[in-house]
């Protein structure tokens, strides 16, 4: 399988404008995917958040399993916000201004003792197709950010209204470079990169290949795999199962890919994590 590396032009001046507008910002929400939490971080970021208090949020926790939660209380301790979230979920909201009622709790009661009220203001940043946008639509109680499952949606960074907060919506930025490749084809299965660059049978080959290490009753509840040794053998399988054959009886395989990674991404599969906290101690968020 080739290198994966996508950083398209725009993302440049997006992370231009962001360095910007950072001394505007009193702190970052940074939305994560709770399926792949190390994957979905830009490290690059951390030049632009600088010194400020960032809230991590694990959002699509309602796709991923318990592990998680490993990865909440590693950011935590770290000193460090966090929080796991469903954004479709109406009672996140409550849950994401406590957050940041509480990151902003000392600033707000030294303004009020000199008789001021001051209107915090956070940067929504993270990967590609995290829900960035989602979460900004869901705190302001209004369809103002533009969503959508293909990577990239959202492409100029602007100010939103969110109650006793503003928000600046920020677009999903990459690293320059995946030094990493296995957390690179992680951004790959979410949907963080652009399909339209992939070669979608080398990414159903590979995600079965991690399925069927971590998950494989799930491949055998979906597709009835029963034999893990081979990936193109399990890729067959599932054309099979959803009578993807062409005539001749060659397998259909570009439907069996779409298939496959469409039921990961919905979280027909089950519920899945595809990193896990153990084998990040020593990564610091």
């Amino acid at each position: 399988m080739k290198n994966i590396q996508w950083f398209p032009g725009h993302m440049t001046k997006a992370m231009r404008d962001m360095e910007a507008k950072r001394e505007l910002c009193d702190g970052v929400i940074c939305v994560m995917d709770a399926r792949a939490p190390v994957a979905t971080v830009n490290k690059n970021l951390r030049k632009i958040f600088g010194g400020k208090p960032v809230l991590y949020v694990l959002n699509k926790a309602d796709l991923a399993d318990g592990k998680v939660d490993g990865f909440v209380k590693l950011i935590e301790s770290q000193g460090k916000y966090c929080v796991k979230c469903d954004s479709t979920n109406i009672s996140t909201k409550r849950l994401l201004m406590q957050k940041l009622t509480a990151m902003t709790e000392e600033k707000r009661n030294k303004a009020e003792a000199k008789g001021l009220h001051k209107t915090f203001r956070f940067m929504v940043a993270g990967i590609p197709n995290t829900g960035k946008s989602t979460i900004v639509n869901l705190l302001s109680g209004q369809k103002r950010a533009k969503t959508g499952d293909k990577a990239g949606i959202t492409r100029d960074v602007r100010w939103l209204k969110c109650g006793e907060f503003d928000l600046l919506d920020t677009p999903g930025t990459m690293p320059p470079s995946f030094e990493n490749q296995e957390l690179a084809k992680h951004l790959a299965y979410i949907g963080s990169i652009n399909d339209d660059i992939l070669d979608m049978d080398d990414i159903a080959l590979e995600l079965l290949g991690e399925l069927a290490k971590e998950y494989p009753q799930y491949l055998t509840e979906r597709y009835g795999i029963t034999d893990f040794s081979e990936k193109l053998a399990m890729y067959e399988s599932v054309c099979k199962r959803r009578g993807f054959i062409l005539r001749g009886g060659e397998f259909d395989y570009e439907r069996g890919a779409n298939a496959l990674i469409d039921d990961f991404r919905k979280g027909r599969l089950g519920k899945i994590c595809l990193e896990n906290a153990k084998d990040y101690q020593d990564w610091e968020f």
